[in-house]
């Protein structure tokens, strides 16, 4: 496990982007406009119980003015009243506000992470090579909430609180011209100060967000490799990187709270030194008897009303902010590109597709297969160059070659995993650039070198690879001769819950073995036509492979397959064997053949040094 920070997947660097905060908010209207309504009747229910408050202080004027002034005890006691009144409304119009927008925005971000999902399963394998899972992780989970906590506060209260601080300017200068232009006097300055809060909170938002995914990453991959830390006692190491990810965040955080107590400082702080001015010279209009003292309390009140609206403008602009830059992480990914599906789905005739027993067409070919990484350097050498083989139709071919020779890379062409750079790959004389990926892969059955399993059971984690249609009592028959196939049917059914047994993340609690064999039952089990498979027995002992290989033999006597192979136990299982060297098949022939003929064949297979030929 490295100690390092992870690379982060990032098409430019936080300070270099430039974009609008409300621009990248403008891309959730597609997944609100469903709830629309209820949101804008939110913002409506909102806006008038904020406005009540504003209606309290000259209800508090016509009482100072009205029947205190007169001594009026039947008056005060109505005014009492109409301010429970008024009291109790706001409060159950606030409470209505969150019942209408509780469930809609479930809704919304529920649909987004449904939207982030479905996307990052059609991306293609390059796409996840580039990005490490703990950044895509962040944004399906961190990214989403600040989102949703976006649509719930501060997008409403923004409209709230910026309708009230409107109406309770007018309301002030209404009461008193002069007080009124002393208290709004610092709104331009204010504004000029949000608007440079806002840029330099942006970039640290951002940078914090990306720095979470990293840190999630470390943390991802020292739970999912934690037998490989503890059985090389690397635990100081990770804990050394983990702290200095967190330390990093935990900087960055910290600068964004400076930023945050900045601007609230200044918020808060200036609107009040105008207060107090105001104030003073209403104090002295009283004395002077050109103001009434209900007027002054009822000024007094509103401003004091409007001291959250103007207070809270830095927390909303922050987490306008953060919300901001979750949208854009959101849809960075969402923009990543789907390659395109063809048009139309083949022009291999009917017969060559659903041919009985895998017997009939022309097998899988390689026409003039170039592959290059999609992300190597300008003029690098392509991993292929130039891959001609044809495998007839029902036959076995075995793909053997050094360490790097490309050859995982030919296999993960063939379901379209990787797409050729250039070049014709053919099933049964149709080009699969002409297939939609789906089809392709309903023909095509893939085991990896690497066996993955998910946190289900034996019988879900096989059954994948089963294609659809088939009746509860097919599945059965067909579960059970996978098993049989793989020889895992007795360690299977003595799991705790047989087949139902939930083998636990990535199968981690079945031996490398047995997750082997699992993972070939789920490529066998839908009886593939075409049948590629990536050194699938190298984790189990010589007398368990002879009994795969033995059962595997039936199997691939029905299909059309291509079969990595490092041992010559594993060539045996094939018809012809091709020699796969510096991205080029050097040499196609059966196994006796190419000992013969091939010294860097013999090498593989042998370990006979002295008969390979300097390359």
């Amino acid at each position: 496990m490295p100690a390092s920070a992870p690379h982060t997947a990032e098409p430019a660097a936080p300070a270099a982007r430039k974009r609008s905060v409300v621009r990248s908010l403008l891309r959730l209207w597609p997944y609100v406009r469903p709830v629309r309504f209820r949101l804008f009747s939110a913002a409506g229910v909102a806006i008038v119980a904020s406005s009540m408050a504003l209606v309290i202080p000259l209800i508090l004027r016509w009482m100072v003015d009205g029947p205190i002034a007169e001594g009026d005890t039947a008056g005060i006691w109505l005014g009492g009243a109409v301010l429970l009144s008024v009291g109790l409304a706001e409060a159950l119009l606030f409470g209505l506000r969150r019942w209408l927008v509780a469930r809609p925005l479930a809704r919304v971000e529920a649909d987004l992470r449904a939207g982030l999902y479905r996307h990052v399963q059609r991306l293609p394998v390059s796409f996840h090579d580039r990005w490490s899972s703990g950044q895509l992780l962040s944004r399906g989970t961190g990214d989403l909430q600040q989102l949703r906590m976006f649509l719930a506060f501060p997008l409403t209260f923004l409209i709230v609180n910026g309708t009230t601080i409107a109406v309770g300017c007018v309301i002030l200068l209404s009461l008193d011209w002069t007080l009124g232009l002393i208290l709004i006097a610092p709104v331009l300055p204010l504004i000029w100060v949000c608007t440079a809060f806002e840029k330099k909170y942006s970039l640290a938002a951002r940078r914090a967000q990306d720095q979470m995914g990293d840190l999630t990453t470390v943390v991802e991959e020292a739970v999912l490799g934690i037998r490989i830390i503890k059985g090389f006692g690397r635990h100081r190491s990770q804990a050394e990187a983990f702290r200095a990810l967190s330390g990093k965040l935990r900087g960055t955080e910290l600068g964004k709270a400076r930023l945050l107590g900045w601007i609230l400082a200044v918020i808060m702080i200036v609107p009040e030194l105008f207060l107090g001015a105001a104030l003073v010279v209403g104090v002295v209009q009283v004395a002077q008897g050109t103001l009434t003292a209900g007027t002054l309390v009822a000024f007094t009140a509103i401003a004091l009303a409007l001291r959250w609206p103007i207070e809270s403008i830095g927390f909303i602009l922050a987490m306008c902010n953060e919300a901001a830059t979750a949208a854009d992480r959101y849809f960075e990914v969402l923009d990543s590109e789907i390659p395109p599906e063809p048009a139309a789905p083949g022009s291999a005739p009917a017969a060559v597709r659903t041919a009985p027993e895998g017997r009939t067409g022309d097998g899988l070919r390689f026409d003039g297969v170039v592959f290059r990484h999609p992300d190597a350097p300008p003029g690098s050498p392509p991993v292929l160059d130039g891959i001609d083989l044809h495998i007839r139709s029902g036959e076995t071919m075995a793909l053997v070659g050094a360490t790097g020779s490309g050859k995982t890379t030919l296999t993960a062409l063939v379901p379209r995993l990787h797409d050729a750079t250039s070049g014709t790959i053919t099933l049964d004389g149709t080009d699969i650039a002409a297939l939609p990926r789906h089809e392709v892969r309903r023909r095509v059955a893939m085991a990896f070198e690497e066996p993955t399993l998910f946190s289900a059971t034996v019988r879900e984690n096989v059954m994948m690879g089963a294609g659809p249609g088939a009746d509860e009592e097919e599945e059965r028959a067909a579960f059970e001769r996978a098993l049989a196939i793989c020889q895992a049917t007795e360690f299977v059914h003595a799991l705790p819950h047989g087949p139902e047994t939930e083998v636990g993340e990535q199968g981690l609690s079945l031996s490398g073995g047995q997750r082997q064999r699992l993972a070939l039952a789920r490529a066998v089990v839908g009886r593939p036509r075409f049948l590629v498979l990536d050194d699938p027995l190298s984790a189990l002992d010589v007398h368990t492979e002879a009994r795969v290989e033995a059962a595997l033999r039936d199997v691939l006597a029905t299909s059309t397959a291509l079969i990595v192979a490092h041992r010559p136990s594993t060539v045996m299982l094939a018809d012809r064997v091709a020699l796969l060297s510096g991205g080029r098949i050097a040499a196609v022939g059966t196994h006796a053949e190419l000992l013969r003929s091939s010294p860097e064949y013999r090498f593989l297979m042998t370990g006979e040094r002295q008969e390979v030929s300097v390359r």
